[in-house]
Formats: C-alpha cells, sequence, structure tokens
C-alpha cells in the first residue's frame, strides 16, 4: 500500500477572509508536500474548487505544481480534482495544462478528474449539476485522442474542432499520465473499474461500509478489455484523517479538541451531489464532538481515522489493507494540529510508519504507464503529397535528416 497527502485550501473561519491568512496557507501547503517527498510519501494531492468559502480556496493547483516539481525529486504530484465540465475547463486547455505539467514534473504529475462538488460550485460557471456527468462522458476520452492525433478534430454535444489542429505540448515520455475519477456513489466505482482507470475515494463512513465499493471497482477493473486511457490504473485511493505525533496522549487530545468535524460539516453542505450520511451535521451548526476516549476508540477501531504515536498507528492501519485500498491519502491539515505539528507528523509517519507497508521503490502508477500502448493513428485525414520543407533552423533540436 502506497501514501499521500491531501490538501484542498481549507481556511476556516475568519481566516477565510483575510488576505495575509489564505496567502500562509496557501504557502504551508506547498511545504508539506515539499517535506513529504523528503520523508518517503509517494503522493501529493491538491484539490481544485471554486468559491467553496472556507471548505477550499484552492481554486488553481496547476499553479503550485512547477514549483514544487522543482522543489522535490521523487514526489507524484495530482489533481483532485481537475474539473472536465465545458464551461469550467474547455477540453483542449484540459489537454494542454495535464501535458505541459506532464513536462515540468519530468512524468511525475497524476491526473485526477471529476464533475465538481455540487450545485454551488457549479452554478459559478452558470452550469448544472445533471449536466456534468455527461460533459466527463464527452470530454475525457477526446483528451486522450488529442494527446495521440496531431490533426484533431471533433464535433460533440458540449464542444468542437472544426477544423484539424494538433494540441500541443504531448504528454512527456511514454504514455500519458495516469487518469483518475473522483468516486461517490457505487455506480461510479463500478464505471472506473470498467473504464480502466483508478477511483478516488473519500471515507466519512466505517472503512468496512466501502469494502462492497471496493469489490464493485476490482472486479469492474478485472473485466476491463478496453480501458479508456493507452493502460489500466488499477488503483482505490482512499483519503482519510490521521493524527500521528510523537506523544500519543498529544495526538488523542488533537483528535478531540474543540472543532474537530468542522470540515465534514462545510462537506456535508457543498457536496449536496454525494448520499448524505446518516445525522450529518450541516455548516453552520455546531460539529459532533467526540465526547470521551471510548467513542474516539470506536471511531479509531471502526476506521473513522488513525490517532497515536507511530507504534499505535502501525497497529491500526491494517484493515485499510483488508479491505483493497491500495493508496491510502491524509487530509491535512486536520482540526486541533498546528502547522508545527503537521510537519511533526509529515515526518514520524514518513519515517516509522511508511517503509513497513510500502516496500516498492517505485511508484505503482509509473509501473502502469510503462504499459501504454498508443490507440490512434497520429494522423486521422490524409496528408497532402505534395507538402515539403527544405530549410529550418541551423539549430533546430533535430535536423531535418532526423
Amino acid at each position: 500500500m502506497e501514501f499521500g497527502l491531501f490538501m484542498n485550501g481549507y481556511l476556516p473561519g475568519p481566516a477565510a477572509h483575510d488576505r495575509e491568512a489564505e496567502h500562509t496557507m496557501i504557502m504551508r501547503e506547498i511545504e508539506y508536500a515539499i517535506q513529504a517527498d523528503r520523508h518517503n510519501w509517494k503522493y501529493a494531492w491538491f484539490g481544485e474548487h471554486h468559491a467553496l468559502t472556507e471548505y477550499s480556496h484552492m481554486s488553481a493547483p496547476e499553479v503550485l505544481f512547477g514549483y514544487m516539481a522543482a522543489k522535490t525529486e521523487r514526489i507524484h504530484l495530482g489533481s483532485a480534482i481537475m474539473n472536465l465540465s465545458r464551461p469550467v475547463n474547455h477540453p483542449v486547455r484540459n489537454a494542454e495544462r495535464v501535458a505541459m505539467l506532464d513536462h515540468v514534473t519530468e512524468g511525475r504529475y497524476e491526473w485526477g478528474t471529476g464533475r465538481g462538488a455540487g450545485s454551488h460550485e457549479m452554478a459559478t460557471f452558470d452550469l448544472l449539476t445533471s449536466d456534468t456527468k455527461a460533459m466527463w462522458d464527452e470530454a475525457a476520452p477526446e483528451i486522450l485522442r488529442m494527446w495521440e492525433q496531431r490533426d484533431y478534430t471533433f464535433e460533440g454535444q458540449f464542444f468542437k474542432v472544426e477544423k484539424p489542429h494538433n494540441i500541443l505540448p504531448k504528454p512527456y515520455q511514454h504514455g500519458h499520465p495516469p487518469l483518475w475519477v473522483g468516486c461517490g456513489n457505487p455506480g461510479t466505482f463500478a464505471k472506473a473499474g470498467e473504464l480502466g482507470i483508478g477511483a478516488i475515494a473519500f471515507n466519512f463512513e466505517p472503512i468496512y461500509n466501502l469494502k462492497g465499493r471496493i469489490e464493485t471497482y476490482k472486479e469492474g477493473i478485472a473485466n476491463c478489455k478496453e480501458p479508456l486511457g493507452q493502460f489500466i490504473n488499477d488503483n482505490i485511493m482512499m483519503t482519510n484523517a490521521v493524527v500521528c505525533v510523537g506523544n500519543r496522549e498529544r495526538a488523542r487530545a488533537i483528535a478531540m479538541s474543540p472543532g474537530r468535524g468542522y470540515l465534514n460539516t462545510m462537506v456535508n453542505m457543498y457536496h449536496d451531489t454525494m448520499p448524505p450520511q446518516p445525522g450529518a451535521v450541516k455548516w453552520p451548526d455546531a460539529p459532533q464532538a467526540i465526547p470521551d476516549e471510548s467513542t474516539l476508540d470506536w471511531l479509531i477501531e471502526s476506521g473513522y481515522l488513525l490517532c497515536g504515536a507511530p507504534d499505535d498507528v502501525l497497529e491500526q492501519i491494517d484493515k485499510y489493507q483488508q479491505v483493497g485500498c491500495d493508496q491510502l491519502v491524509f487530509g491535512i491539515p486536520n482540526e486541533g494540529f498546528e502547522h508545527e505539528e503537521v510537519v511533526e507528523m509529515i515526518e514520524l509517519f514518513g519515517d516509522k510508519v511508511i517503509p513497513t507497508f510500502d516496500t516498492d521503490p517505485v511508484h505503482r502508477t509509473t509501473r502502469f504507464r510503462a504499459t501504454a500502448q498508443p490507440k490512434f493513428p497520429a494522423f486521422a485525414h490524409p496528408v497532402p503529397d505534395d507538402l515539403s520543407v527544405s530549410v529550418i533552423p541551423t539549430n533546430a533540436l533535430i535536423p531535418l535528416a532526423g
């Protein structure tokens, strides 16, 4: 099992309306990814959301990836998620940005895709959530075709490229960035498996409740004969919470601190297309607190979070492997964590926990990408017979004879 961090531009309370605090948050989340690269973490995922006050101020994570790529060596940087809806991100712009990110990260970019958080976010772009599924279904395969063909044309329901265009740049090296999709309901897990793409899942319930959805995904991917991309990305990525610091009592105090669960009230408010959780509390109502030690122990045992010193967490983590997670990702910073403790957690968990469960130095997605096979011819239209170029600049990277 591999491990990653999930940053979402979370900025609760009055800080959401303070520009200096907003800047501090953005720079800290960049720092977390750079720190993770030094301590065995394989992935750093960044959300993309729009106009979701407090919940997420991370509207353009691709702007950060180039900076982080220059400051890191091994960690993969992922979008979680890049919205494929036509009014939010034109499919051609998505193709261009993803390929460019593949270059600047030198093959360390993970292309997480999706449909957006809910009706409020979609209304930012005068878009109905009922349209986003069809937009994703149209855009995703076309972006993959843009990367292979030099004379791309298309006429669909939501966009068209009428005359042949070569969408540039093409992805770096072999194949294309691994493709993922955000999954909430069982049908999306099945669809992701059938398409041969990774599933990005979010855990707001007992971990064993997800076993059926994971099995549905694995069954779909086992039967995938024609993947959406050039290769099958057999991956379930599960996000969860972790409180891991050097002192067990301090970790438990963080987990029981006032305000824990505030983020969840915003999830329940903004993500109105996800199935509601039983007893869900919506902002601005106060989150459900963890009232005592026995309740905390039950939550840990049920898989709502990992909590304790590294030795405690080592014992707790096995249940995630049992249900079939391939990659376990933690949203940070959690409520109650001070910035210095987040940095401590990244180091402690990375050095003392990850090596026990992740013994492969190569990323799982890198191994899958190595199997990529082209699906389309370079040219879909006839090339004129009379085209002839006799002179190009002498400093061209490849001469005509090459």
